[in-house]
This record gives structure tokens, C-alpha cells and sequence, in this order.
């Protein structure tokens, strides 16, 4: 599966576009990271527990969005875009979505 941000994809044709794909992601950080990311912020530096925890919301919302893609009898998706949000009354949910244009490429 062919997963890009650019419209197309070069050298291949879109013969079918099928329609608008999603994933979604909602992930929970723990005391634990929060309270180490607490004495990163003290102390400066970046936080491991943190960025993580971010790149595995992506990769899962990026999972989803080709097992939708696929679902439909796509064999790529284009446009894509990436979004994130905090969420929670203390801001301790994170949001990932990644949404595009399903499409069969020759």
C-alpha cells in the first residue's frame, strides 16, 4: 500500500478514487510518563516518554487508515494528512488522525 501526503503518485496513474479514509487514534498517558515528563520539562531537555508515545499514536493511526484503505480495494492513499489534539479534562489524552483519499493506482 502506497501511503503519501503529495496528490498523486508519480509515474502511476489513479484509475478509481473511492472515497475519504480515516484512522483514529486516542491514547491515554500514564502517571508514570507524566510525571517524567514533568522533570524533563524542570529540567529542560525532551521527553522520551512523551515523543514515544506520539510516534506510536501515528504509526498505529497510519495502520488504520491502510487496513480502511485496503478494506475498500484500494492500493493507496493520497492527500494524506496527519492531525493531533490533546484531550481530557487534565490534558492527559492524546488524538492522532490521519485522513486521505483512497485510491487504485495502475
Amino acid at each position: 500500500m502506497i501511503i503519501t501526503t503529495t496528490p498523486s503518485v508519480e509515474g502511476r496513474r489513479i484509475k478509481e478514487y473511492k472515497g475519504i479514509v480515516f484512522g483514529e487514534v486516542i491514547s491515554g498517558v500514564d502517571f508514570i510518563k507524566d510525571f517524567a515528563a514533568g522533570l524533563t520539562n524542570f529540567f529542560g531537555g525532551r521527553s522520551q516518554s512523551y515523543e514515544g508515545e506520539l510516534i506510536k499514536a501515528r504509526e498505529d493511526a497510519l495502520r488504520e487508515l491502510e487496513m480502511r484503505a485496503a478494506s475498500m480495494g484500494c492500493n493507496a492513499v493520497v492527500g494524506v494528512d496527519i492531525d493531533y489534539e490533546v484531550l481530557g479534562q487534565g490534558g492527559n489524552m492524546l488524538m492522532v488522525t490521519a485522513s486521505g483519499t483512497a485510491v487504485v493506482i495502475e
